[in-house]
């Protein structure tokens, strides 16, 4: 079954931008987006909030610009074909290889889960995510965690009152000092009553 992975960058105190609304302290250095491009190379189908899905609408045009790398214009390609669902009530229309949500978060999951094919389900945007979260969806949340702190802002973790125990499956430190940490939901398995239980 496909995994549902939630991955951003995040400051050290948490937040994926700070309280002005700026992430300008997230940009990569050549060896994290290159990470950054194998990761969404894994990706079958990226769901999106409005928001997210406007900030990176960059990338749908950057292979028209000959003066970037390579580096730069191979993920604009992947993430170019990469399919997308949109989630949002104000927009009426998406380009490229999107379209907007027809149902709700967990319907389509349950959709693409069901669909044959290879690739995570990658969740993006603190709002999406959150909701996904609530819903118990997220089977691995992935952090870079930048050496910042900035007061505020965003959350990368939805603020909600549930326990969720992690198993930290992957770490790796750049050599620009961020961190990556990739951690898999533990799911509790049901298991019945023992015979004390049943007295």
């Amino acid at each position: 079954m496909r995994s549902v992975t939630y991955s951003m960058s995040v400051s050290l105190d948490g937040y994926i931008v700070g309280p002005d609304g700026g992430f300008e302290w997230t940009p990569p250095d050549e060896e994290v987006f290159r990470f950054a491009t194998d990761e969404v190379r894994e990706v079958g189908v990226h769901l999106l909030g409005r928001r997210l899905y406007e900030t990176m609408l960059y990338w749908e045009t950057a292979d028209q610009n000959p003066s970037l790398d390579f580096s730069t214009l191979e993920f604009a390609a992947i993430w170019k074909r990469l399919p997308k669902v949109v989630f949002s009530t104000t927009l009426s229309a998406v380009q490229g290889n999107a379209r907007l949500a027809s149902g709700g978060l967990a319907e389509e999951i349950e959709r693409w889960r069901a669909e044959p094919g290879e690739g995570d389900i990658a969740i993006g945007g603190a709002t999406l995510a959150a909701e996904a979260a609530a819903l118990g969806l997220i089977d691995e949340y992935r952090a870079r965690v930048h050496p910042v702190l900035v007061g505020g802002g965003i959350p990368f973790f939805p603020q909600h009152e549930r326990r969720v125990d992690l198993a930290l499956v992957e770490t790796r430190t750049f050599g620009s000092r961020v961190v990556y940490l990739r951690y898999r939901v533990a799911r509790r398995q049901a298991h019945p009553p023992s015979a004390s239980q049943c007295r």
